[in-house]
């Protein structure tokens, strides 16, 4: 908070709204995109739309303790509910917007939601469907009335509606909502996140105010983040590093958050707002340098070979350059000329031509994609948190950023390993619970107060933290060595022809693994060279597109051929899978995290072909469609022999 150190009185997000409309009333607080023309609304005039929404809802009989469901893309109206909710001593949940109608089911049932606030007709239906599971669900308000003119149940309520009865109940009760919002407290529960589940039911994380504001202010001091600065807010709210971003250090640094008209329209919007701070996890920074990629496969061969000669002086010196670390005269002025013709059109084209600050996280990244954005000029920083911890554990200090680290431990957290290797951390940020599972709270929380992240790592001479993999996902192969699958897998998903890997080897003699090709980048490259397909599955059982994802493979193994750790991990066996992994089949979460064991028992059969030497195997999958039907895909998938390097010295640590 620029103005101020955070004062005891501004210990709810509400409460940081209400200070932000007196402070700094006409500084714009939200934007959206809509129809092609940005909507700008102040500080003030957020607060006079949350104070309707809040009086709204509680003149539908919203009260104190009462969960509130919000499902929908980002929009400025779904963000304001939250704190309207807040306002109320409630509890703002919000889903993922395109989870199907069952999905939702578990969530609605076990937070006991009576109120929802949703985007359009599509979430409206979804809850309808719902609704005789969900008996609790006594209103559902939403915010785009399109199509749903002659939807009649009297539960149902436009959003326009509730803020003007809200409006009314706030003169008839013009102390009402204050009162409301003085009776707030740090300790209250202010957001309840849903965990994916990968391995088993989705669990309530139950935050405070407290908790999530500690989250923001150590953030925004750590990267001087001010109301100055802005976000584009696209990535689903039902997600810890939105919320801690779009919400939480929007809140208390009173900076602008930026909602885009669409999903579709993302990169377009982005260009046009230009922010200043941006947050993406892996597979959108992936995505956008497959998008590079394909360009410049398409583009003439001067352009062609511009780009990547520029591209090799970046890797060889444009990280260092970032980071203010000596780099020969030579190198400043092959790099400054590239940044002239190559990295600043290609930042422009990103819509990353004014991030100050970028940040990554939810997963492990790459280190050959970090290094990328950071050699282009993007100040691309690693972050590394859970949703039990508001997603701020480890924080990266600029000029001191490693590739494979994610930091040292932020401000005010405690972070330690265990004996078994497992990081622990305790401090401010921490889960008060997991709604009604004190057992679940009890096995994550020790007696010591440290929340245990299943995450295993170890802390470098510089005590920056390294994570390897999940913990209960780190292996060992048969002669011992570690076996680490998503540190192979981020080898292999840097190439842009391959969107998704999935590794094997604990217990076996030799890693083997799944690979899912890029649609949009693997489909180009056919197309350029004349090779005809009808649809994923036919592409996928190309020769041709066989060769070109072992060449990817055998690149990465060179790759892990220098890594002393994990040298053994090397790919021998792979096959390319008849259909992407869907969240819609189970197979991802809807962060797209590969469900491991589900997809080992999904696909046994095929793990069993790719370790007994088999040349190829049949399989039939069941498919799910978006609206709701089911099918079925199958194929002969070929498996394909990947050449395998000895181990080499270790290469100079980034």
């Amino acid at each position: 908070m620029s103005d101020n150190v955070r004062l005891p009185s501004l210990s709810t997000f509400p409460r940081l709204l209400m200070h932000h409309a007196q402070m700094r009333p006409n500084h714009p607080a939200t934007r959206e995109k809509d129809m092609g023309i940005w909507q700008t609304w102040t500080w003030s005039q957020v607060a006079e739309e949350v104070r309707a929404m809040a009086c709204g809802l509680a003149e539908l009989g919203f009260k104190r303790g009462d969960n509130l469901a919000i499902i929908g893309d980002n929009r400025p109206r779904l963000y304001w509910a939250m704190c309207a909710a807040q306002c109320l001593g409630g509890v703002p949940v919000p889903l993922y917007q395109d989870a199907v109608a069952a999905e939702m089911v578990f969530v609605l049932q076990d937070a006991g939601i009576k109120f929802a606030i949703v985007e359009d007709q599509e979430q409206v239906d979804k809850l309808l469907e719902n609704k005789s599971q969900c008996p609790d669900l006594l209103h559902i308000l939403y915010d785009d009335p399109r199509g749903l003119r002659h939807y009649n149940q009297s539960f149902l309520h436009g959003l326009d509606e509730v803020q003007e009865m809200g409006r009314i109940h706030n003169r008839n009760h013009p102390e009402f909502l204050d009162g409301e919002i003085e009776q707030g407290r740090q300790d209250d529960v202010a957001v309840m996140l849903y965990t994916s589940g990968t391995t088993g039911k989705p669990k309530g994380v139950c935050q405070t105010h407290g908790a999530f504001i500690a989250a923001a202010q150590s953030g925004c001091e750590f990267d001087k983040l001010g109301p100055d600065d802005n976000i584009l807010s696209y990535l689903p709210m039902a997600w810890v590093g939105d919320h801690l971003f779009s919400f939480a250090q929007a809140t208390y640094a009173g900076f602008t958050i930026n909602c885009p008209e669409s999903g579709d329209t993302v990169m377009t919007d982005m260009r046009e707002i230009g922010p200043s701070y941006y947050f993406a996890p892996p597979r959108v920074f992936e995505n956008l340098l497959t998008q590079v990629m394909i360009r410049m496969e398409d583009a003439g061969a001067l352009k062609r070979n511009m780009f990547h000669y520029f591209m090799d002086v970046a890797r060889r010196c444009g990280a260092e350059i970032l980071d203010g670390k000596p780099v020969s005269g030579g190198d400043r002025l092959f790099y400054a000329l590239g940044n002239l013709l190559v990295y600043g059109p290609l930042r422009n084209v990103l819509g990353m031509s004014r991030i100050r600050v970028a940040y990554t996280a939810g997963a492990a990244i790459g280190p050959d994609l970090f290094r990328f954005y950071r050699s282009i000029g993007v100040n691309l920083k690693q972050l590394y948190g859970a949703t039990e911890t508001c997603a701020a554990v480890c924080l990266q200090p600029d000029g001191q950023i490693k590739f494979d680290t994610v930091g040292p431990p932020a401000p005010g957290v405690e972070v330690k390993i265990d004996d078994s290797g497992e990081v622990l951390v305790r401090g401010a940020v921490m889960l008060k619970e997991y709604y009604k599972r004190p057992d679940a709270t009890a096995e994550s929380i020790d007696a010591q107060g440290y929340f245990h992240t299943g995450d295993a790592g170890f802390f470098d001479e510089d005590g920056h933290l390294k994570i390897i993999d999940r913990a209960k996902d780190v292996g060992k192969l048969a002669n011992g060595a570690m076996f680490a699958p998503n540190y192979i897998e981020n080898k292999l998903k840097f190439f842009s022809h391959i969107k998704e890997a999935v590794a094997f080897g604990d217990r076996k003699d030799e890693v083997c693994a799944f690979i899912n090709i890029d649609m949009g980048a693997v489909g180009n490259w056919a197309e350029r060279r004349n090779i005809a397909y009808s649809g994923y599955t036919d592409l996928a059982l190309k020769t041709e597109v066989h060769e070109l994802i072992r060449d990817c493979v055998e690149q990465a193994n060179a790759e892990l051929a220098h890594d002393a750790m994990l040298s053994d991990s090397q790919v021998h066996r792979f096959l390319i899978l008849h259909k992407e992994l869907d969240p819609d089949d189970d197979e991802l979460t809807r962060t797209r995290k590969v469900r491991r064991g589900f997809i080992g028992e999904k696909y046994g059969v095929l793990i069993d072909a790719l370790y007994s030497g088999k040349a190829s195997q049949f399989i039939e999958t069941e498919v799910k469609f978006e609206d709701g039907r089911k099918g079925k895909v199958s194929a002969d998938l070929r498996i394909v022999e990947a050449k395998t390097f000895p181990p080499q010295s270790a290469k100079k640590a980034a």
